[in-house]
């Protein structure tokens, strides 16, 4: 299994912006659907968005399309999460996660993810 590794979090005010890293021991020997999730107190723990390392293609949910950007640096296996345009409804404590190497990229499903970081909180004020 991989290792994952988040940093980043922080508190904002409204309107700012965050960049998450996950660092993944195994990136650079496989393709890897690698995402990100979060969970807010109370609530279930939803997709942000994804990211396939072999290929580069992203999805992302509706709720922070045009405002979250995944992105990956190859040569140090890492994986971003940029959060622009922050809202108070963004708090959450944030998770990277990877699904088996060379699984497919087309869906969010927790159990489909076997390796998890350790999550980094994440806070948004009015």
């Amino acid at each position: 299994q991989a290792q994952l590794i988040e940093s980043g979090g922080g508190s904002v005010q409204a309107g700012g912006s965050l960049r998450l890293s996950c660092s993944h021991s195994g990136a650079k020997y496989y393709g890897y659907c690698m995402a990100w999730f979060r969970q807010a107190p109370g609530k279930e723990r939803e997709g942000v968005g994804s990211i396939y390392t072999g290929g580069g293609s992203t999805r992302y949910a509706d709720s922070v399309n045009g405002r979250f950007t995944i992105s990956q640096d190859k040569a140090n296996n890492t994986v971003y999460l940029q959060m622009n345009s922050l809202k108070p409804e963004d708090t959450a404590m944030y998770y990277c996660a990877a699904k088996p190497p060379n699984w497919s990229c087309t869906g969010l499903e927790i159990s489909d993810f076997r390796d998890w970081g350790q999550g980094t909180q994440v806070t948004v004020s009015p």
